[in-house]
């Protein structure tokens, strides 16, 4: 037999062995598919529609003005209004909205002087939002009927900017923190993708089921070691990050542990979930960066959430990633209170329960 049919033989058994692989062979074509056309709409530097709110302390024509031409640069969204700048900035720091117009009694007469017609309070610590909000300052404030664009203008610039969080605009102060949800994400769904797989190549899994041990329990007790690998991981990121890098912490230790192990959660039982749809540990590694991907370029890391068009928001919705990004800048970075945390606790800790409770079951279709 000559070399060519030898590397034609064992050619042709790979191909009739992929093609037996419904799930290798459906991830050779679904991957590039779905990923080209996600993320060819997804990823967008240029930042839209960033929520804000508007004080208007003066209620005047000139606010009234000056609020509808900042929301016709499309920039931004006003998507509500406070009475007051500390109310803003509760908002702030909650993560309601990303940035305050606040508007003074005296505008009429500031603008009559030439001076700022007010005032933008931040969330500096997205420095992309950062620098959106930024390019406002110096936005031409048109405030009489009829005349040209930049006719009326209220200075040079018009606006003040106060940067929250982040006054100097180092990219590291929004990094660090959000590294600890793509980092998790990575490790915590890797470790568990191939737990009960392995336990199958192994020939372990027929000694676990003649134990008392029940599927549940034994779901449960191969998340257990995991929560304090990835308790270990978010403490020398987030240490490494305030000796190397001077990322300072702002929120509560507790609150930190709250949705530390809610989302190590939420990661592990989705890799439970994957161990239970793959056959071999090299699928469920595949499976994994299925995974990965989107939560590093659809949660918030990379790309300002604000930015994605509705439909990549819905799928970003859905990750675990996207929840914890916002929990951990907000605790971290904004020091926001616990109840100000409360929704994306509760989504994690409600994909916890769902997605295992799938896992479980399919788990006890496999042993039947």
């Amino acid at each position: 037999m000559s070399w060519s049919r030898r590397i034609g033989a064992v050619a042709g058994k790979e191909f009739r062995q992929l093609s037996r692989d419904r799930i290798t062979f459906g991830m050779v074509v679904m991957i590039p598919l779905i990923q080209l056309l996600l993320f060819g709409y997804a990823i967008n530097t240029v930042v839209r529609d960033i929520p804000i709110a508007v004080v208007d302390l003066s209620h005047s024509a000139a606010a009234r003005a000056i609020a509808e031409q900042v929301r016709v640069t499309q920039v931004v969204d006003v998507v509500t209004s406070y009475d007051t700048p500390a109310e803003a900035e509760a908002a702030i720091v909650a993560g309601t909205i990303r940035a305050a117009l606040v508007l003074p009694v005296d505008l009429t007469q500031r603008l009559a002087a030439g001076q700022t017609a007010g005032q933008w309070m931040v969330d500096g610590s997205d420095t992309v939002v950062g620098s959106a909000m930024l390019a406002l300052r110096n936005m031409p404030l048109q405030l009489q009927a009829g005349t040209p664009p930049g006719a009326y203008t209220a200075g040079k610039p018009s606006f003040e900017v106060a940067l929250f969080f982040n006054p100097e605009r180092r990219s590291e102060v929004n990094v660090v923190p959000g590294l600890t949800a793509i980092i998790l994400t990575m490790t915590m769904i890797l470790f568990t993708s191939a737990a009960l797989v392995r336990e199958t190549e192994r020939g372990n899994m027929e000694l676990l089921i003649t134990t008392p041990v029940r599927p549940l329990e034994l779901m449960i007790g191969k998340l257990v070691p995991y929560v304090f690998v990835g308790l270990i991981q978010i403490a020398i990121i987030l240490g490494l990050g305030q000796v190397v890098f001077n990322v300072v912490f702002q929120g509560e230790l507790l609150d930190l542990a709250i949705i530390t192990v809610a989302f190590i959660a939420a990661c592990l039982t989705l890799g439970l979930l994957i161990s239970t749809i793959a056959t071999t540990q090299m699928q469920a590694m595949q499976m994994t960066v299925f995974i990965l991907l989107p939560s590093i370029l659809l949660s918030g890391f990379m790309f300002p959430y604000e930015a994605m068009p509705e439909v990549a928001q819905w799928i970003a919705e859905v990750l675990p990633a996207t929840h914890f990004m916002r929990l951990i800048r907000g605790v971290y970075l904004r020091g926001a209170e616990f109840h100000q945390l409360l929704p994306d606790i509760l989504w994690l800790l409600g994909f916890t329960v769902v997605v295992l409770a799938i896992a479980t079951k399919r788990f006890n279709k496999t042993l039947d």
